[in-house]
């Protein structure tokens, strides 16, 4: 559940990412993003959240013109972002930083976050003192607080937090269809988080959008309730965990902010027969055709892969993959689950996997289905 002591300058518990914002074309549509903006900060909340590469840049500016010159600056929060592909330096951070603070139009960031940290981009940030350089600007009134946001395996997490316990808040993937899912580790990641006793941001609660359009017969489950929209019940089931600050949501359209508001603005937690029902929801998850892997991983332990492919987790990959169609899974596949092993392309065929697979799965021929989907 929510804690307003945490943080008690953020106000309720919904954060409005501004990832996916209204679009005009190429453009953002400001007209719209006011009128959500306006509802958003009327119904109590004020939690704003950006990066630089959100929108090719445009969500920074875009929060300049609505939210910074029509609000003032103490009536809202705002969290924004180092991203690693703006520099490759330490010298690089504090310009990257200002422009930052001159794109948003505000003179401190309320919440400052080493963005997507994983076992790829940690050492850069080391190498480049990104950290250290954060605290700095702590000092200087810059920003209010030090956090980071997330995408890797639970034990990275628990190697950053360890290195940095001055960090304050951690920003995670985290919603029912993840929990398990060994390419996210959702309920590990926040095991760890609470470890450390770091509150959490949620980003990712309706995982793009994906469990907002349900399979069919997941969705007659949820109708089946007469209550909330498929959004609200896993908005509802983010938050109704311990230490969950904020649950944000990247919302396009009005329609969508009024729904999250409703969901949100008196919160409950989801109820025995909400759970009830969200398990079923798993369970036609579960009938539809994917890959009967249950990652025991006698394929890479009994038999290791001369190719160094993590299979299991390359076939959690493809199964969320099928289950979605979006762009999650591959940042995923691409970043995590391959980061530091090999590609599902790399397989030589020699079958010693299959094997020993208690399953009798074709892993060959689905590592070709995973490279197909993931390596175009």
């Amino acid at each position: 559940m929510f804690d307003p002591a945490i943080f008690p300058e953020i106000k309720g518990n919904l954060g409005f990412g501004c990832m996916r914002l209204p679009m005009n074309g190429e453009e953002v549509d400001l007209e719209e993003f006011a009128k959500m903006t306006d509802a958003y900060i009327g119904a109590g909340f004020n939690y704003f959240d950006t990066a630089h590469g959100y929108i090719n840049g445009k969500s920074e500016t875009a929060i300049k013109k609505v939210v910074s010159e029509r609000y003032p600056r103490e009536s809202f929060l705002l969290t924004n972002k180092l991203s690693d592909s703006y520099f490759a330096k330490n010298e690089d951070i504090r310009p990257f930083f200002e422009s930052q603070l001159e794109y948003c139009g505000v003179d401190y960031f309320d919440f400052y976050l080493m963005h997507a940290q994983d076992s790829r981009n940690y050492p850069q940030y080391r190498r480049c003192k990104a950290y250290e350089t954060a605290l700095k600007f702590k000092e200087e009134g810059l920003i209010k607080h030090l956090g980071l946001s997330f995408h890797d395996k639970a034990e990275v997490l628990d190697g950053i937090l360890s290195d940095h316990p001055e960090v304050e808040v951690v920003q995670i993937q985290f919603n029912y269809a993840d929990y398990e899912d060994p390419s996210v580790q959702s309920r590990k990641v926040y095991e760890v988080c609470a470890k450390h006793g770091k509150p959490v941001i949620v980003m990712e609660p309706v995982k793009g959008g994906s469990l907002v359009k349900l399979p069919d017969d997941a969705d007659k489950i949820f109708r089946q309730l007469g209550g909330g929209s498929n959004a609200s019940y896993a908005m509802r089931f983010a938050g109704s965990f311990p230490g969950m600050r904020v649950v944000l949501s990247g919302m396009s359209n009005l329609e969508q902010m009024n729904d999250n508001i409703a969901s949100m603005k008196d919160f409950k937690p989801l109820d025995e027969k909400e759970l009830c029902a969200l398990s079923q929801v798993m369970e036609a998850f579960g009938k539809l055709n994917l890959i009967p892997c249950t990652a025991c991983k006698y394929c890479i332990e009994q038999n290791e892969c001369p190719m160094n492919i993590r299979i299991p987790d390359v076939f959690a990959a493809l199964n969320a993959h099928n289950e979605f169609h979006n762009w999650n899974t591959a940042y995923y596949y691409n970043n995590v689950v391959t980061a530091d092993s090999g590609k599902a392309s790399d397989c030589i065929g020699c079958g010693m996997c299959e094997s020993v697979c208690p399953q009798h799965i074709e892993i060959r021929r689905f590592l070709e289905e995973a490279a197909a989907a993931f390596e175009k």
